[in-house]
């Protein structure tokens, strides 16, 4: 009799989880609480869904067990990742390492799951929320609002409490403590930071080149360069996505966070004070706001004279050595006192899960009951922007969907 294989989650993971379970011979069980699998890849990309990234490094994947997230996307890779998606129809583009469908739309990624779960043989069950899981014996039991399923093996692919309206609701999370393990404590990642200072709403809408360095308590925690956005609580861009999930934990340490912003990152500050010096020279006879024009944004711009005692009116002969110094460093080594990071709702995914230190790295497997299995963001693992997190979703749900199918053990 073939091995059946529940799945509780139908986005990412969970559905290729179900397609590599079908392909090693199992009777696979797929069950959504949404009206329909993939909603959250849909928004992925932008909606042009960035598959994976040809540049792979270990610290682009964040987890509380250093190790444990390459273990298993060396067992199911980028290029594993190509030839997958190969097979299934779609062609990729790659602009610069970052892999989209040539089609430049999720849709089609998701139609391409949908009809390999179609022809696989996968039984998909939507508007079906899981609320509870026991282990029976050598079975699992699962509870739903439509009747309880019985099955060999359990994978939970649930997601984490990033994007609720997709159906990531934290579910997930109880089930698992429910069956013996422990979470760590989930918190918003890839999600914009707000600030203390009031002016930002007079920023609203700016966007610039910048490097974003991120402190708790004084500590330097993490840094990235890119397109900086201000908006009227704060920040956000790549670059903010990148840090943001450090600010998570130390505001919920109760640190005091703070960023420090480089607005002109592609010179060094002997550079900078060489460049604003030479402007100075060359346009005394200009306002300051004057002179500040084609350095920075005019918005900014105007904060940053503020900020120095400088008004923008003010002749350039008459700005005093403190007021230059003042504004050289809020050009760059600005800094914001970051209040809190944006809900759950804003976030793209989340920062802790299910503790990988009982989960098996090989079949990810769990350490506390044979025949339960975990992938996707429901894991103590997310990655950086850029296709890495939709990666670790390839490549964990192919990992526990082939074990929970042949029932592996390490």
């Amino acid at each position: 009799m073939k091995r059946h294989v529940l799945i509780a989650g139908a986005g990412a993971s969970g559905m290729t989880a179900a397609i590599w379970a079908a392909r090693e011979g199992a009777r696979v069980t797929l069950l959504e609480q949404k009206d329909c699998p993939g909603k959250k890849l849909l928004s992925t990309g932008n909606g042009r869904c960035n598959l994976t990234n040809l540049n792979q490094k270990d610290e682009y994947y964040r987890c509380s067990q250093p190790g444990f997230p390459s273990s298993v996307l060396r067992q199911f890779s980028v290029d594993d990742t190509l030839e997958f998606f190969r097979r299934l129809g779609i062609t990729v583009r790659n602009r610069n390492g970052y892999i989209y469908p040539n089609s430049d739309q999720a849709s089609s990624v998701l139609e391409a799951l949908l009809q390999e779960l179609e022809y696989s043989g996968v039984r998909i069950v939507c508007g079906c929320p899981v609320t509870g899981a026991v282990r029976d014996g050598d079975t699992f039991l699962l509870s739903t609002e439509r009747g309880q399923l019985q099955g060999d093996a359990l994978i939970l692919a649930a997601g984490s409490k990033a994007a609720p309206v997709t159906g990531s609701d934290g579910s997930g999370y109880k089930l698992a403590a429910g069956l013996g393990h422990q979470i760590i404590t989930p918190l918003p990642a890839l999600v914009q930071l707000r600030c203390r200072e009031k002016h930002y709403k007079r920023l609203a809408g700016v966007r610039t080149e910048a490097r974003v360095s991120l402190f708790a308590d004084g500590k330097f925690l993490a840094g990235d360069q890119g397109e900086l956005q201000l908006t009227d609580y704060g920040i956000s861009g790549i670059p903010v996505f990148q840090v943001s999930r450090y600010a998570s934990v130390a505001l919920h340490r109760k640190q005091d966070v703070t960023a420090r912003i480089n607005f002109l990152p592609h010179i060094n500050r002997r550079q900078v004070g060489k460049l604003l010096e030479q402007r100075r020279r060359e346009l005394e006879n200009r306002n300051c706001v004057q002179w500040m024009n084609g350095l920075l944004n005019s918005k900014l711009s105007a904060v940053l004279l503020s900020l120095a005692g400088i008004q923008e009116k003010q002749p350039v002969k008459s700005v005093s050595r403190s007021q230059w110094n003042r504004l050289q460093e809020l050009i760059t080594d600005y800094e914001t006192n970051i209040s809190a990071v944006n809900p759950f709702e804003n976030a793209q995914v989340c920062c802790g899960g299910v503790d990988t230190r009982q989960v098996r790295e090989k079949t990810l497997e769990s350490c506390l009951a044979e025949g339960l299995y975990f992938c996707g963001e429901l894991l103590d693992v997310d990655g950086i922007c850029g296709g890495y997190n939709l990666q670790w979703a390839w490549s964990s749900g192919a990992v526990a969907g082939r074990n929970a199918a042949k029932g592996a053990r390490p």
